[in-house]
């Protein structure tokens, strides 16, 4: 199975990584991961070893580079950024693998893109984990601009504002196109619609740190989907939750108790 490969999704080429376990007979349910804002597939699932642990519980682990990140294609056009265009190179990549359907683990931005997956695409997942996101995910933010802001300053030396300069500071730690994220962090900021996510009938469980001060309460977004559940990691916040093994510990249990 390819790794490092890429794939047009209409008219963006896209990276991605397809993995099944050793010895597969091709049997491995898959699962496809979308990793956060101003991360990648690897420095969000890989080297977090979440590629190895969905292995060894006997999964296929497909895992994307969103459009603007990673090793993707990186339009600065902030309308290649709405949310259900990016849902939409989820489920072409699940097409050019020839997968009919799959589990979907994404995390922040991730996470608000499977939202509109499940919603847009239910007949394509068979249910989701949706991490890094909570209260904020359904109510209006200027948090997209001002990250924008953040990210397009001469300097991060001049960025004042806190949410701003903490993803600026992100975004340098690896090699990211800053005009390309801008042009993401403001299209991405629409407020989920409660009557969409009122129509997925998918089991979905909502995870976030409980010193998450970006996502809010998982518990409201929760309550809103017919088969939804909350999990809390303590002590974490919205950067060390995606190494914890509580995390990790909670989406197997999720998976293996929903017979996936």
């Amino acid at each position: 199975m390819p790794t490092g490969a890429t794939f047009d999704s209409d008219g963006v080429r896209l990276a991605y990584d397809d993995l099944v376990p050793e010895g597969d007979d091709g049997a491995a349910p898959p699962i496809v991961l979308v990793h956060g804002f101003a991360s990648s597939r690897h420095e969000n699932w890989r080297d977090r070893e979440w590629y190895d642990t969905l292995l060894e519980a006997g999964r296929r682990v497909i895992a994307l580079d969103c459009r603007g990140h990673g090793e993707s294609e990186k339009p600065h056009d902030p309308t290649a950024y709405e949310t259900d265009i990016m849902a939409a190179d989820v489920v072409r990549l699940l097409d050019h693998l020839e997968i009919e359907r799959a589990d979907f683990l994404g995390y922040s931005m991730g996470g608000r893109i499977g939202t509109e997956a499940l919603y847009r695409h239910p007949e394509r997942f068979n249910a989701g984990v949706l991490a890094g996101i909570g209260a904020a995910t359904i109510e209006p933010s200027d948090a997209g601009d001002r990250i924008a802001d953040g990210l397009l300053a001469d300097d991060s030396a001049d960025v004042t504002d806190p949410l701003g300069k903490r993803f600026r500071v992100f975004a340098e730690t690896t090699d990211n196109d800053l005009e390309a994220l801008a042009a993401c962090a403001r299209t991405r900021t629409a407020p989920a619609d409660w009557d969409e996510i009122a129509q997925v009938e998918h089991p979905v469980v909502i995870v976030a740190g409980e010193h998450d001060d970006i996502t809010g309460d998982p518990e409201p977004l929760a309550e809103g989907f017919p088969n939804g559940e909350a999990v809390v990691v303590d002590d974490a916040d919205h950067l060390t939750t995606v190494p914890d093994e509580r995390f990790t510990k909670a989406v197997l249990e999720f998976l293996e108790r929903k017979g996936l």
